[in-house]
């Protein structure tokens, strides 16, 4: 239980855009919100907590962009502010180097998802559609094998996080295309990229 009440999305959001300005940076925290809210809603979990971490992993990487930076300065400023220190540890988590163990399933979710939904997104832009609608799971794992293609995702973490998950990797892809699919044009993908 955690030790404080649980803010709401809004403050979160609030919160995200308050130390981030880069749109980009706001839309790849909305795109995670999404993947979390969709495996929590498969694991039973609470979607709106759940949806908060994934907005907010990333909150302070614009001001903090470099490693050991990103993450334990966003944990102060959380703490600070009194959020809820399963939320904290989860956002902590997600960055391999902090050392804090991903030991919910929370924690788990973020780190599994948060550098292959940015990968997705890369993949969704360079089609024709700028869409996950008619992607592959095929195509996502040969652009993986493309050390050039979205260079600074992680993919030692892409596979790590599948694992941790006990999910096979093409199975998570498999998805997150199917549940980012439903909501790409709040990110500017599918149709409203096209259109």
């Amino acid at each position: 239980m955690s030790e404080y009440p649980i803010p709401s999305y809004d403050a979160a959001y609030e919160t995200l855009c308050e130390f981030t300005k880069n749109e980009n940076l706001v839309k790849h925290g909305r795109v995670v919100e999404e993947a979390m809210r969709a495996l929590a809603r498969h694991f039973g979990e609470d979607e709106e907590k759940w949806a908060i971490v994934g907005v907010m992993h990333d909150f302070d990487y614009e001001q903090f962009p470099e490693v050991p930076q990103h993450a334990n300065e966003g944990s102060k400023i959380l703490r600070e502010r009194g959020w809820p220190e399963d939320i904290v540890t989860a956002i902590l988590g997600h960055a391999s180097y902090t050392g804090v163990p991903r030991d919910t399933l929370m924690a788990k979710v973020l780190f599994a998802v948060d550098e292959l939904t940015g990968f997705m997104v890369g993949c969704a832009l360079v089609r024709p559609d700028k869409s996950f609608k008619e992607m592959k799971v095929k195509s996502v794992k040969k652009k993986l094998k493309d050390k050039a293609f979205c260079r600074a995702v992680n993919r030692d973490e892409v596979r790590q996080g599948a694992e941790e998950l006990g999910w096979e990797l093409d199975e998570l892809i498999a998805f997150l295309i199917k549940e980012l699919a439903k909501v790409e044009e709040d990110f500017g993908l599918g149709a409203a990229a096209t259109g």
